[in-house]
Order: structure tokens, then sequence, then C-alpha cells
């Protein structure tokens, strides 16, 4: 159990390195994300066809678990590009905001009804966001761009969990992050064309970057979580997820001392939102936890 425990925190404190890889690379999000998922799904394909993990599965579901993967490609290139028009904290902040674009998006897709004091909590997470935007107009565009990320990373896990009832999880991130890359295949080029890069190909630092954030944030997390997966509950995962943001902000204070950028408006806002995970971390554990 201990070993679960410190693998998961692994997992999501990898989980946080991706903020800060994001501005490391300094290659344009549309591309930044291609090759992640060019890197992470060959790796995936290779791993599980090995050890024969991956169910066959009916064109109609793989063009299903395809789309969710082109939700997820679009996720990643709007939080991408939140970091390069502002900077990691701030699309971290926004990142925070999947908590009030879930409460509304689920019960719509999911057909169950609204839970106010997740609408209410999320709401306080989007005051803090406002209370950053409001106050500081530098970050402008990439809070924008960081809330679509934010609506987009919500629908994400929603359409996973129909998914996941009818296709193991190894098949599943492997369709999906191919998915996802053949999609980006074809929109890349309209992209690339509407903001144009002087190289497509990334250096020997980006590469390597590149490298570390496909096998170590995306796919050794997701094998880290998945051992987790198998000794403790879901809903402890879960929980443990939402230290993501957390550990993606102290990381830029540590790596690019974006701290001296910040004002006091910023932590104001950030207070709101911290309070606002943690009251539904908080609610979730004592529900939850009630239910497991």
């Amino acid at each position: 159990m201990k070993t679960a425990f410190l693998k998961l925190h692994l997992a999501v404190f990898l989980a946080g390195f991706t903020g800060i890889l994001g501005r490391l690379i300094t290659l344009n999000e549309g591309l930044l994300v291609w090759y992640r998922l060019l890197i992470s799904a060959a790796t995936l394909w290779i791993l599980f066809g090995f050890k024969n993990k991956l169910q066959p599965i009916s064109w109609q579901r793989m063009l299903s678990i395809t789309g969710v993967g082109f939700v997820a490609a679009l996720h990643w290139v709007t939080f991408y590009g939140s970091i390069k028009y502002a900077n990691v904290s701030v699309a971290l902040v926004c990142f925070s905001a999947i908590g009030f674009f879930t409460a509304l998006f689920e019960p719509l897709l999911m057909r169950r009804r609204i839970v106010i004091q997740e609408v209410l909590l999320g709401l306080l997470a989007i005051a803090g966001i406002y209370i950053i935007f409001h106050f500081d107009p530098r970050y402008k565009t990439g809070i924008i761009i960081g809330m679509v990320s934010a609506m987009l990373g919500a629908i994400f896990p929603i359409l996973n969990r129909k998914l996941l009832q009818r296709v193991n999880v190894e098949t599943l991130t492997t369709y999906e992050l191919s998915g996802g890359f053949i999609t980006l295949s074809i929109l890349l080029p309209f992209y690339l064309h509407k903001f144009p890069v002087d190289s497509f190909l990334p250096g020997w630092s980006d590469f390597g970057w590149l490298l570390f954030l496909s096998w170590l944030c995306t796919v050794w997390a997701f094998q880290l979580s998945s051992y987790a997966l198998k000794r403790i509950s879901a809903f402890t995962v879960n929980l443990s997820y939402n230290l993501e943001p957390v550990y993606g902000i102290l990381l830029a204070f540590i790596v690019y001392q974006e701290n001296q950028y910040l004002d006091w408006n910023f932590y104001t806002g950030l207070f709101l939102i911290v309070l606002a995970v943690s009251l539904q971390m908080f609610r979730v554990w004592r529900y939850g936890h009630k239910a497991i």
C-alpha cells in the first residue's frame, strides 16, 4: 500500500512538470503536442503490443475513441498555448477551472442532475481567475486560451468514463493518443499556415525535453497511476490529482522565478482557487469516502 501511494504521488508530481516543459520547449504549441502524441502513441503501441494488452475493437468504437483523442489533443494545444501567451502559473490557474466546467457539462452529457455545491465551488474558482485577469490585462490572451483548455479538459474525462465501460485502459489510452495524433496531423498544416514557424524539427535540446515529456510525464506517469489504481481506490487517485496545479505552480516559482512578476492580485485569486479545490476535496472525501 505504501508503495502504491508513493507511485501515485510521483505520477502527480510528473504531471506537474508538463507546464514547466511547455515553456522550456521552444516549439510552438501545435508542433509540441504533435511530437508529444507521436512519441507517446508509438511507445504505447510497442509496450502494450508486445504484452498483448490491446483488445480488438470495432470501427465504430475506434471512431468514438479517435474523437475523444482529438478533444484531448485540442486540450493540450490550448494548454500550451496559454503558457506561451502568458506563463506557466497563469495556465495552471486556468486549469483549475476544470471543476467548474465539469459541474456544468457532466450533468448534460451523463444525464444527471446538476449539483449546486459543485457549481458554487466552480464559481469561486472562476472568481479567483477573474481577479487575476481583471487587474492584470497582460495575461488576457493567455487566460482566454487557458479557459478554453479548461473547458476541453472537463469534457475529455466525461467522455472517457463512457468508453472505459467497454474498453480496457491500455487499449483506450493507446487508441486515444493515436487518434489525437492522426486528427492533429490533418489540421496541423492549416494551423502552421495561420501561425508560421521557422523550423518544423526540434533541436537536440527540444528533442530531449520532448522525450522527457512523452516517456516520463505521459507514458511512465500513466503506468504509475495504473499500478496505484490496482491497489488503492479510484477516489483516492482522483483526489490526489487535484495537487497537479499546485505542484506545477511551485515548480514554476522555483525554476522560472515567476513569483517575481506576479502581484498580490494573482495571490488573492490563487487563494480563492485553492480554497475552492480544498473544499471540493473535503466534500468528495466526506461523501465519496462513505460511498466506497
